[in-house]
């Protein structure tokens, strides 16, 4: 598949005149709860050559292509994707940090993570994954198709919830290790780690949780997250002129070899 993949980014380098910089899994693979038949996410950043960007036109800032043959391929253009990691954005810092690289180019990715711990907004990002919890949490008990990924949506965000009041740091992106490093509970991590195994086998079949303890958990941390992070300042500092200095570069980087 890397190599159905690999093609699929060069069509696009071609169709649309772009150079792209980086691109990585971003779906329940990065997360290590894919069964056989999920789709590959890939996410990818690229680069408009220069005249693009000197254009007082607002211009679509983002590729996406049709899913096809499991294969989803969304990208965004660097200026967008600099906009967004100034915010601290989840999608955008889940890519930076995905064990899955499809494809590596020029020095974008590396510089970003260089700024990573300076730029990483706690609140920010502690609301957006509360806010995914949340509502995922209420779709869960309003439907009556109860499955592993219902649950795993709700988990995972609360578990990149609590990694970052631990640890004031963007979380990794795997699920099962979030929940060995965070869970201490026996009974709890023993569901939590139930559910992945049922996600990853698809053996949904009678599906069968204890749903007080899962249910009880969820429903404690969301109340502490909410007081946390409603605890938390904003930024203090403001990174335009870095991330302008770094946009510079990164368009001189990549035109001037090729």
């Amino acid at each position: 598949m890397k190599e159905k993949i690999i093609e699929a980014l060069k069509r696009i380098e071609q169709e649309f005149e772009v150079k792209i910089c980086f691109a990585v899994e971003a779906g329940s693979r990065a997360w290590g709860t894919s069964s056989p038949d999920s789709d590959y996410d890939v996410r990818f950043i690229y680069v408009h050559k220069t005249d693009w960007y000197l254009s007082i036109d607002q211009k679509r800032d983002v590729i996406e292509l049709p899913i096809n043959n499991q294969l989803d391929l969304n990208g965004w253009d660097l200026r967008k994707a600099l906009q967004l990691f100034k915010k601290s954005n989840p999608s955008l810092m889940e890519w930076l940090h995905s064990s899955i690289v499809y494809f590596q180019a020029f020095s974008l990715d590396g510089k970003m993570r260089e700024l990573e711990d300076q730029i990483f907004q706690p609140r920010a990002s502690l609301f957006h994954y509360l806010n995914m919890a949340k509502g995922n949490y209420r779709n869960c008990l309003q439907t009556a198709a109860i499955n592993s990924k219902r649950y795993l949506n709700v988990i995972r965000p609360i578990l990149a919830c609590m990694w970052i009041e631990r640890h004031n740091r963007f979380p990794p992106n795997e699920v099962q290790p979030l929940i060995e490093a965070l869970i201490m509970e026996g009974e709890v991590k023993r569901e939590l780690l139930t559910l992945i195994e049922r996600k990853v086998t698809r053996d949904d079949h009678g599906f069968e949780v204890d749903f007080p303890i899962i249910h009880d958990f969820i429903e404690k941390e969301i109340r502490h997250l909410e007081e946390y992070a409603n605890s938390l300042r904003g930024p203090s500092r403001d990174f335009t002129a870095t991330l302008n200095e770094l946009f510079r570069q990164v368009l001189e980087e990549v035109w001037s070899q090729s």
